[in-house]
């Protein structure tokens, strides 16, 4: 299976030769821990601290995280820790700065007792919100606070959030990396006492224990996910893969990427879907990058349903990759698609930086007016996204009754600029597809 890749806690994945000791000694991520340089408590104190335990659910309190720093947090679960005194628990925060991704158990000592605000109120929120940031850390949480729950009533959110507002699996390893998850995937019941699982990376199955995994991988046939290469370009791959015709594989990548997309809806019935699953090759076989799905027959003209890019291969360009190549396959198709609403939040920041990209690259080159409809039919992106676009970037105007694109030179390159590099580029000439409806 080769090696396992040095930590790299940026993208949540890691070495999982290293020591659970060696993570506690460092803080987490290679942050020496914050030492107590506090004078001894009082009996007083210490009696009032021990009053309060163990915390309660919905509980505000101050938490030491993997910076060595301490953040606002709110109890969300607990549990009691085996062979232990009555008030030993561990609790499972939300860090209330950031996305939930990032939600963990922690240990009683990880918490600052003194700052704990048992009554849950707005005041909270506003503390949150009133905390003195950089400016790259307010980009930062500002990136990932985009939600996208908005097809959900608010019943329905509280419904979604409950159920799914522990994370089941901690880990999973997948070829050479171990990787964190960010969120709750509803494997079978008979999984549910694991923190760990191990997969495939060829047919995606999954397993408990590395032993298991060894034995499946000598007799495992795959070297690449099941279905047609279409596209080969250096050593960069992309298979279709059929959901009717790969159920298994299908429910199971399903299942993976639930535990990085928050918003996702789990679907059992993948027969009606078709996987695009990008791959790196080497001698050793195709190994999953990130995928996205589309709908074999979409109403709403949705050219894509569900894309991910692994936490390793992230920053990478491949999301826009991704993207790119669902346009391709509409452009194919003779179609003008948009991707399926909600996105994801860094599926969202994605498709701004590529509509961005393309729309500013497109009104450099011209010459003369060009209008909407026009680069619609260049690109296959909807009108509204890039009506929506244009906006962001205060590129159009709307004059007697309709809306006109200003594309002053000077401001184009500004936002060029500011848009940074395109990212990977699909080599159009390496693509050997045929549209599903023409395929039977």
């Amino acid at each position: 299976m080769g090696s396992i890749d040095p930590p790299k806690t940026e993208n949540g994945y890691s070495n999982p030769d290293k020591s659970d000791a060696d993570q506690r000694s460092s803080g987490g991520d290679g942050v020496p821990p914050a030492t107590n340089d506090a004078t001894p408590e009082s009996d007083d104190l210490k009696k009032r601290k021990t009053n309060m335990l163990p915390l309660e659910v919905g509980t505000q309190v101050m938490c030491r995280w993997r910076d060595g720093k301490y953040h606002p947090v709110k109890v969300i679960e607990r549990r009691k820790m085996p062979f232990s005194a009555p008030n030993d628990y561990e609790y499972y925060v939300h860090y209330t700065e950031f996305n939930r991704r990032l939600d963990e158990w922690v240990k009683l000592e990880q918490l600052d007792l003194d700052s704990v605000e048992a009554d849950v109120d707005d005041k909270v929120e506003e503390k949150v919100t009133s905390l003195k940031m950089t400016r790259h850390q307010k980009r930062k949480i500002d990136e990932t606070h985009i939600e996208g729950h908005e097809e959900l009533d608010a019943a329905s959110l509280r419904e979604h959030e409950e159920f799914t507002k522990v994370k089941n699996i901690a880990t999973i390893e997948l070829g050479r990396y171990e990787i964190e998850t960010w969120y709750f995937s509803p494997f079978p019941p008979e999984y549910n006492d694991c923190l760990k699982l191990y997969f495939c990376e060829f047919c995606l199955n999954f397993m408990k224990r590395k032993e298991q995994l060894q034995r499946h991988m000598r007799k495992c046939d795959l070297k690449h996910p099941p279905g047609d290469e279409i596209y080969r370009s250096g050593t960069l791959s992309m298979f279709e893969v059929d959901g009717k015709k790969n159920k298994v594989y299908g429910q199971n990548l399903c299942y993976l990427a639930k535990l990085f997309l928050d918003h996702k809806t789990l679907y059992y019935d993948v027969d009606l879907f078709l996987f695009y699953v990008l791959c790196e090759c080497d001698d050793r076989g195709c190994h999953m990058v990130g995928y996205f799905s589309k709908e074999k027959h979409s109403e709403e003209s949705y050219n894509l349903a569900c894309i991910l890019t692994l936490p390793p291969y992230q920053r990478k360009g491949y999301g826009k990759f991704l993207i790119a190549f669902s346009y391709e396959l509409s452009k194919k198709e003779g179609k003008v698609g948009t991707p399926e609403r909600p996105l994801s939040d860094l599926g969202l920041l994605s498709y701004r930086g590529y509509w961005t990209r393309v729309l500013l690259d497109i009104l450099k080159k011209h010459k003369g007016n060009i209008s909407i409809k026009e680069l619609s039919d260049m690109t296959a992106i909807k009108a509204d996204d890039i009506l929506q676009t244009l906006q962001g970037l205060e590129l159009i105007q709307y004059r007697k009754g309709q809306h006109v694109i200003c594309a002053d030179p000077k401001v184009l390159d500004r936002h060029l600029k500011a848009a940074g590099r395109g990212g990977l580029e699909v080599d159009v000439s390496k693509l050997i597809w045929t549209p599903y409806k023409e395929q039977g």
